[in-house]
């Protein structure tokens, strides 16, 4: 079996997301799966789960080919319980992903996209000092002006701002995390041995990249 690219989504889902917000999100998942089923290097290699966190934390999808990738339902309510989200993130990659042996290589590092629009409701410190260690290639989105940066910055050095948590904005957001999902099998397939290039992102000012 070919060396997978693992991508995780880690998605907030409280009852803040509710409306507009959660309906973007339901639209972007959509988008990112067409994209990567629509390039052919993307689906040779890219493997996709969905986890999502309110007041608990669920695996909406676990890791699957993402030729048999389906967008889950998303429905909003509840707390933000982020240091349980990345409990059962790390919990799900620690089953999931395959480690390199004596016998063979293991999968290809994750990527984890998280996205969050307030502040945790739960402890997170211990969570993300682990998930920090664990050397994943992260990337963190504030998503409007409620969202917190600080507890992004524990678990990532890239984190995205949106200025707004609507659909405009979000839609966006995941558009560039198609793109980079297309772009970090694209590497992948060409043995390049180098961080994932991350593409720019969309010449809009109400995204930017938190210094």
């Amino acid at each position: 079996m070919s060396r997978r690219l693992p991508i995780y989504l880690l998605l907030d889902t409280s009852g803040s997301m509710d409306g507009e917000a959660i309906q973007a999100v339901q639209q972007g998942v959509l988008m990112l799966s067409e994209a990567v089923k629509s390039d052919p290097m993307a689906l040779e290699t890219a493997w996709l789960s969905v986890i999502t966190f309110d007041s608990d934390a669920k695996v909406l999808v676990p890791l699957v080919d993402a030729d048999q990738f389906n967008p889950p339902i998303f429905r909003a309510g509840g707390m933000t319980s982020f240091g349980l989200g990345l409990e059962k993130l790390m919990s799900q990659i620690d089953s999931e992903v395959k480690k390199s042996s004596a016998n063979q290589k293991g999968d290809y590092r994750p990527m984890v996209f998280v996205m969050t629009d307030g502040q945790p409701s739960d402890s997170y410190d211990n969570a993300a000092n682990k998930l920090k260690s664990k050397n994943y290639h992260v990337i963190g989105c504030a998503a409007g002006g409620s969202a917190e940066v600080g507890p992004l910055k524990k678990i990532s050095e890239t984190v995205i701002k949106l200025k707004d948590c609507n659909a405009k904005s979000l839609q966006a957001f995941f558009k560039w995390v198609s793109t980079s999902a297309t772009i970090a099998s694209q590497t992948i397939n060409q043995n390049v041995n180098q961080p994932v290039n991350l593409p720019p992102l969309p010449d809009d000012d109400s995204i930017e990249i938190v210094p």
